[in-house]
């Protein structure tokens, strides 16, 4: 038996209402350009709409005009969709609350989640969304998930609860040491003062 080997996220398609609440919503509060549309090959009466969340992938929603927006919150029972997070810069997710809150969107956060801040509210479907910044930038040639799962194994030989950014700090110094060359014998911290 062999495995597939998933390359990243192609993309994710939601069931949305009417055409309009969702280029208002994914294009209109989330910045996401509509960069395609064309009908549900699946279902004619839908028509399937493209968004780029920003790093070329996409977000695609299925619409139809006979269907209209529930605000309540979408299922969570096993199985459901709990949520969906973006990837923010810190100078978007400092303004990210105020911009949501002058719109009458109920915001909840920012919340520390140690290795990121997390704010999270609803789409106009009743959807939970999560705008998410990293603490921290990855050395040159490595990933988010290097980072993180060298972290994590920092935390747990250390006996932390969660990880924190001197998980993080301590991760980066490794990857870096590991993964880049010097000419020095000792890369050992030194004190020169």
């Amino acid at each position: 038996m062999r495995k597939i080997q998933s390359q990243g996220v192609h993309h994710i398609t939601l069931m949305g209402a009417d055409r309009q609440t969702s280029i208002d919503f994914w294009e209109g509060v989330l910045g996401m350009p509509f960069v395609f549309e064309q009908p549900n090959l699946d279902n004619p009466k839908d028509s399937h709409l493209y968004f780029d969340p920003g790093d070329g992938r996409l977000i695609t929603i299925f619409t139809n005009e006979d269907r209209q927006a529930d605000r309540r919150r979408t299922s969570t029972d096993t199985g459901a969709v709990h949520h969906i997070a973006f990837n923010v810069s810190k100078a978007s997710f400092t303004q990210a609350a105020d911009r949501l809150k002058a719109r009458g969107i109920v915001v909840h956060g920012p919340k520390d989640r140690g290795f990121m801040d997390s704010l999270y509210f609803k789409d106009p479907l009743g959807l939970l969304i999560e705008l998410a910044c990293y603490r921290f930038e990855p050395p040159v040639g490595c990933t988010y998930a290097d980072v993180m799962i060298r972290a994590h194994k920092i935390r747990v030989e250390r006996g932390d609860y969660n990880i924190q950014e001197i998980h993080l700090a301590d991760a980066i110094e490794e990857l870096v040491e590991t993964r880049q060359h010097s000419l020095s014998s000792d890369r050992s911290a030194k004190n020169p003062f």
